[in-house]
């Protein structure tokens, strides 16, 4: 055995490139791996040990087994040249010395220039192999070892390098570098770097580090990634840092940046996707003001905070209110008015009516707060009429920022009556910004006042500062530069006759714009051809309009933009339940969300029943018993206080405010040992809902209770647990590419094969043996979107998958 090894060497295939189709196509998924060539047993590529609740034996060392240890991206982009820096760090976990080869997938022929490859310091040759070459190697491999991982590769060209030895035990370090052109869709750039390298690995990956920093000649407008949350710093209007960090996982899809360029006050570019001409199209709309303005160009604003005093904020809550107080009032400006008002069961103002800020005002207002102190009931309704009745100027913009920790109980303490004093006596548009401290807040009262006066909620849990909440919150807030926002999109080919072009828009109103501010919009839109988006607003007094062209695409050839039917549909999912919380529950919205988190994989806590493996595999188009189970589940909505009533809003709010596409990494904690682990240390609990529900409630450690185990490294999706407040990975669901698949038992089914029951519907199914001729036949008429669904198969797994009009079952 050892001497066939030794003969024909190991193969480590790393993608390190965005790989373009030539047609602009999407960029296929880069995953390293690690193969074993000519070995007698099929030997699959390794995945993750899944977290387990309970402790096992720790297993014997296998003979081929690997880990990567790190993953590093440096890339400094110049307009549209990226110089690109991939440093990765391996461990040769198995008990033989390997003998190791670096392969990269080149799908598009002239996407790099300049690579150089590098082991421990020490340069590597590499040639080049055409597809036709490439794609025998690929076949190969997947006939020889079972596995189908490489199969969205099958039909792309490759680098290869030659061969070098890792001892048992011992890790190297490889490093890549490259420059690449980045593709550009009229002022938007899009760079796109192979973060899911990582996917095929023994353990989860220790540390994943990104820096990427941007310098243009224009001016930088947006800078988003919808596959990954990321920290942007702006140090000029030319310059931008862009860093992701994480540590313990296993990333499910490639990381992927935009940025836009526009030398003015705005920038805004538009993106769409329409993957079938006779249904509505989506599209995506990100607009920023310039990072900085003079100071001249900002409107003076009134600020007005409204502060919970009564007794339950004694302790440590009212002194970190007051601590946010006082960060609001030293980051006012002169110019701005201001006021505070504190309130239990009565209601006391720093002063009767507004403030000009300045240092004498300051120093008055820090000594009132530093006079706070809490005790007495709440007067929600009396704090509001106060503080909204002092806004009389409408030139300006102004904002309330309300803070409370429990329920009405002075005053007025109807819900309904409150929400409608507050909207009657907002008469000049004032935002209302509310933090709800603690699970003792009425929540739902909360979302009303925001919905109906402008503005938004906060949710601050008992183990987290207000004032970190609140300072974050103004930090962005405090320099409004295009106020009385209106966004309209009109396009060229549409007519009054046809109905509105666009339609189903989120966010539904945009109020203002801040300095270094970005608005993430989505929505449909029913008329293809050229566009123009049109921003209009105030600077100071001054209106103002911005034009900025754009295109909605007749139909879209590739999944490159897929994303953004996923970001539309999170979004609607919100909006949906938001109807339901705020206005009651109908039929229409429950079926509408259902089909939307079946389609998509968007598992809420009122559609977390179909990440149950146990269902029978029918179940999941069973349109009644769908239809009653979320019945039932959302008339937890009306659980308006408490941990579940804090947790659903806030489950809501992230869904109608996402900024990514869903989820793109596999989250692990460490045990003590080194293995992956699970518990109230780890950053979400997997397994089937009920299961993780009861452990999470009883404060245990859950994880793993599905029977089979999850597939590590893809994209799994998760939910709020409502009695929990905790997050859930539901490992019975994955995204792969823009496709959903649920698992039964052994069986996966692909969302677009739910209505297809492969018990009752033997007649539509076409059953294919993996591995056979049959097979690669349908690998080479798919496309690489299709490819990737058939490659998470594992094992003795089954697949129920659409392709072309045809339901396929691969066994």
């Amino acid at each position: 055995m050892k001497r066939a090894l030794s003969a024909a060497g190991w193969m480590f295939f790393l993608a390190v490139i965005a790989a373009y189709s030539t047609a602009w196509g999407p960029a296929a998924s880069a995953q390293g791996v690690l193969i074993i060539i000519d070995h007698p047993h099929p030997v699959p590529l390794p995945r993750p040990i899944p977290p387990w609740p309970h402790p096992r034996p720790t297993p014997p060392t296998p003979a081929i087994s690997y880990k990567i240890k790190e993953l590093s991206y440096q890339a400094k982009i110049k307009d549209q040249i990226a110089q690109v820096q991939v440093s990765q760090t391996f461990v040769n976990t198995g008990s033989q010395i390997a003998q190791v080869q670096f392969v990269f997938p080149l799908p598009y022929e002239g996407a790099i220039d300049r690579m150089t490859f590098m082991v421990d310091g020490k340069e590597y040759d590499a040639k080049l192999l055409e597809a036709k070459k490439a794609r025998e190697i690929y076949e190969g491999y997947v006939r020889r070892n079972q596995d189908p991982a490489l199969l969205e590769w099958v039909g792309t060209g490759m680098f290869q390098t030659s061969v070098f030895p890792v001892p048992p035990g011992a890790e190297r370090k490889v490093t890549l570098k490259f420059s690449q052109l980045l593709r550009k869709d009229h002022q938007l750039t899009d760079f796109l770097l192979p973060l899911s390298t990582a996917k095929y690995t023994s353990s989860p990956v220790e540390k994943v580090s990104i820096e990427a920093s941007i310098e243009t000649t224009a001016e930088i407008k947006s800078v988003y990634s919808p596959t990954y949350p990321i920290e942007v710093k702006r140090p000029d209007s030319k310059h931008a840092i862009v860093k992701y960090e994480a540590t313990n996982v296993v990333p499910a899809t490639d990381f992927r940046l935009f940025f836009d360029t526009n030398d003015g006050k705005l920038g805004a570019s538009l993106i769409s996707y329409r993957p079938e001409s006779s249904e509505e199209g989506f599209f995506l709309m990100l607009a920023s003001p310039e990072i900085k303005a003079d100071n001249a160009d900002r409107p003076a604003k009134t600020v007005i905070i409204v502060a919970d005093r009564s007794g339950s904020m004694s302790g440590k809550k009212i002194e970190q209110a007051k601590e946010a107080i006082k960060f609001v009032l030293n980051n006012l400006r002169k110019g701005d008015t201001f006021n505070i008002v504190a309130y239990d069961s009565a209601v006391e103002s720093f002063k009767p009516e507004l403030q000009k800020f300045d240092d004498e005002t300051r120093k008055q207002a820090l000594g009132f707060v530093e006079g706070l102190y809490a005790g007495g009931s709440t007067n929600i309704d009396g704090a509001l009429t106060t503080a909204l009745g002092m806004i009389k100027d409408d030139t300006r913009p102004n904002y309330v920022l309300f803070l409370t920790d429990g329920l009405p109980t002075a005053g007025e303490t109807n819900e309904g009556k409150i929400v409608a004093n507050a909207k009657n006596n907002n008469k000049i548009r004032t935002r209302m910004i509310n933090f709800g401290v603690g699970y003792d807040v009425n929540s739902r009262l909360l979302d009303r006042l925001s919905r109906d006066n402008f503005g938004q909620s906060e949710y601050v849990r008992p183990n987290e500062d207000i004032e970190a909440h609140v300072s974050r919150l103004y930090s962005k807030m405090s320099s409004p530069m295009l106020t009385g926002v209106k966004v309209k999109i009109e396009v060229d080919a549409a007519s009054v006759e046809s109905g509105p072009a666009i339609n189903r828009v989120y966010p539904k109103e945009v109020y203002d714009l801040f300095a270094g501010e970005q608005l993430v919009m989505v929505g449909r839109y029913k008329k293809p051809g050229e566009a123009k988006v049109a921003i209009s607003g105030k600077i100071g007094g001054d209106e103002k309009k911005y034009d900025f062209p754009a295109t909605l695409v007749e139909k879209s050839n590739d999944q490159t933009y897929a994303f953004v039917e996923k970001l539309w549909a999170l979004r609607r999912v919100g909006e949906i339940i938001d109807e339901i919380d705020l206005k009651g529950k109908n039929d229409e919205l429950v079926k509408e969300l259902i089909s939307l988190a079946t389609k998509h994989g968007i598992l809420t806590p009122y559609t977390s029943f179909l990440a149950d493996d146990l269902a029978r595999p029918g179940q999941l188009s069973d349109a009644r018993e769908n239809l009653e189970q979320t019945r039932r589940l959302v008339d937890r909505l009306g659980e308006a206080e408490g941990l579940s009533g804090v947790a659903q809003r806030a489950e809501k709010k992230s869904l109608q405010e996402a900024k990514t596409a869903g989820n793109t990494t596999r989250s692990y904690a460490m045990s003590p040992r080194g293995e992956a682990a699970s518990g109230p240390a780890a950053p979400l609990v997997t397994g089937r809902p009920a299961a993780a529900k009861q452990d999470y409630a009883g404060g245990g450690a859950g994880a793993g209770f599905g029977n089979a185990a999850p597939q590590a490294g893809l994209a799994q999706n998760k939910f709020r647990d409502i009695d929990s407040d905790k997050e859930i990975a539901a490992d019975a669901v994955q995204n792969v590419g823009s496709q959903t698949l649920y698992r039964r038992g052994k069986l996966w089914i692909a969302a677009n094969a739910q209505t297809v029951d492969p018990e009752k519907d033997q007649a539509k199914i076409k059953k294919i043996k993996r591995f056979s001729d049959e097979y690669f036949a349908l690998v080479k008429a798919n496309t690489a979107d299709e490819n990737a669904v058939l490659a998470t198969q594992q094992n003795d797994e089954q697949l129920l998958v659409t392709l072309r009009g045809q339901t396929y079952q691969i066994e």
